[in-house]
């Protein structure tokens, strides 16, 4: 089949549009009509090679469509059928069969490595491959194969070209809180980087009941969204030591914190704002080799630091749960999206990376 495809070509590079071919669906994969897909930091990050993903790849991994074909053995989804796209996972190892898919020890080789593990790749630009299954889907492009296990079937009746970020950044943001941390109502938490990922977490401490939510980032409009979204406080990093200022106005610190941006000394001053036995998550993904450090005595006292990938979620169970909070008002996260047509996909980057314009950009097929 013909398609349509953004291509990173060279670290750091623009994505080039370009026609391509893919492949029928295999056994247990799917071929699916994209009609839209979020841009997240990770593909940023991709593209810049923190993660080792070969290139040229085609990236983009919170896709949402349609089914167009599925191949033998494929019993959850059928053509016509609405989806949205996630990460992918084995569903055959004991991280998976526990309800833990976000830590299944293959996660990486299926979404970083840009083959099937047999090293095939779905994709072909005249007659030579292109890396593809990234995140099990590779969706900057008009179509995409993608496994059963990560596609999330929505009603008919789903707004398809909105829900693609429920696939990554969103979800991991609104997970790492619902899924993870579990906030008591009453609770404080602080949130370093007010991003899609961070604005979902905010929106999900609210309806968690937490009565105290800082904000803490260096872009004065991200902060302004953040007050609008439930934000009792914000924080400008670049005026304030935001660990001090919190500290100050919490009486000791927060119960909780989490960062998002994957800069160590923000990690630190995350930690260092809650009070003992605060708990941090800490969900920005790092160039591998990352290394940060901590007062050992601040964690000895109580203070407890976990890593959350990809909100902890199941996403068959999370994602239908976040749409479901959506339509009663109580996470309205299609007040970060901003939508460019799939020419404007170097404008959408910049946007998101230089200007800060877009907090969650959406790419309509």
């Amino acid at each position: 089949m013909e398609a349509y495809a953004a291509i990173i070509e060279r670290q750091g590079g623009e994505f080039v549009l370009d026609n391509v071919s893919i492949e029928d669906p295999r056994d247990g994969e799917v071929l699916v009509k994209v009609a839209a897909a979020g841009m997240c930091h990770t593909d940023l990050t991709v593209r810049d090679q923190y993660y080792p993903t070969p290139l040229p790849a085609v990236l983009g991994h919170e896709g949402a469509g349609v089914v167009e074909k599925v191949g033998r053995g494929v019993s959850t989804v059928k053509p016509g059928d609405k989806v949205v796209l996630s990460f992918s996972y084995c569903g055959t190892c004991p991280s998976c069969l526990k309800g833990h898919q976000a830590y299944c020890p293959s996660l990486f080789p299926l979404n970083f490595m840009g083959r099937r593990l047999d090293g095939s790749t779905p994709i072909t630009r005249n007659g030579e491959d292109v890396n593809a299954c990234f995140f099990g889907q590779s969706s900057f492009a008009t179509y995409s194969i993608a496994s059963e296990n990560n596609c999330v079937k929505v009603a008919d009746d789903a707004q398809i070209e909105l829900l693609g970020p429920l696939g990554c950044g969103i979800q991991t943001g609104a997970g790492a809180i619902l899924n993870s941390l579990q906030p008591a109502p009453g609770s404080s938490i602080a949130i370093f980087g007010v991003g899609s990922v961070g604005l979902s977490a905010l929106m999900a401490a609210k309806s968690s009941g937490c009565l105290k939510i800082i904000a803490v980032d260096r872009n004065p409009a991200r902060l302004e969204v953040a007050r609008e979204l439930g934000a009792t406080d914000v924080i400008d990093a670049s005026t304030t030591n935001a660990q001090e200022a919190i500290v100050a106005m919490t009486g000791g610190g927060t119960d909780y914190a989490m960062d998002t941006t994957a800069i160590p000394q923000v990690l630190r001053s995350a930690v260092e704002s809650t009070h003992n036995l605060g708990e941090t998550a800490v969900v920005g993904g790092a160039k591998l080799g990352t290394e940060f450090s901590l007062d050992m005595n601040n964690i000895l006292f109580g203070r407890k630091l976990r890593g959350v990938v990809e909100g902890s979620s199941t996403p068959q169970v999370f994602i239908p749960q976040l749409i479901a909070m959506q339509k009663a008002g109580l996470f309205p996260f299609e007040k970060l999206c901003s939508f460019y047509d799939f020419d404007q996909i170097n404008q959408a980057v910049e946007d998101t990376e230089k200007t800060g314009s877009a907090i969650k950009a959406i790419l309509r097929m």
